[in-house]
């Protein structure tokens, strides 16, 4: 398997780990994914947040106001990754169901990533909500 093969499975596997520690509640488990300049452009968020300490800042009052979501299911599909070098891009959709009910969100979301001391960080997230 060449480098940009295993860079690009590695990433993927990444992905899953994010979201699986989103659901599970395990903030510190979701930010081992991210590098410390993390850039964050969402749909959701107030403007792009342009240092993982904003993004805690956001995610600090969000979380003492009550208002993270819940969800019943978080997870990537359709996923197109290339790496170049210690430079890997993933494209993908994220799949949201609300754990009571209601409809289904899609997100089309681009993580560029660098790898650092042989584990790759998100260092630009740009996530936009799919309208019906």
């Amino acid at each position: 398997m060449s480098f940009a093969e295993t860079g690009a499975a590695a990433i993927a596997a990444g992905i899953d780990d994010m979201y699986t520690a989103f659901l599970a509640g395990d903030r510190a488990r979701f930010d081992e994914h991210l590098h410390e300049d993390v850039t964050t452009w969402e749909t959701h968020l107030p403007g792009p947040l342009r240092t993982r300490k904003e993004l805690d800042e956001f995610r600090d009052t969000r979380d003492s106001a009550g208002e993270r979501p819940v969800l019943a299911a978080l997870f990537a599909t359709e996923k197109r990754i290339d790496v170049w070098g210690e430079v890997g891009v993933a494209r993908y959709v994220l799949v949201a169901r609300s754990v009571g009910g209601g409809p289904e969100q899609r997100s089309r979301v681009t993580d560029v990533l660098r790898c650092l001391d042989g584990s790759w960080r998100i260092v630009h997230h740009h996530s936009e909500l799919v309208r019906p």
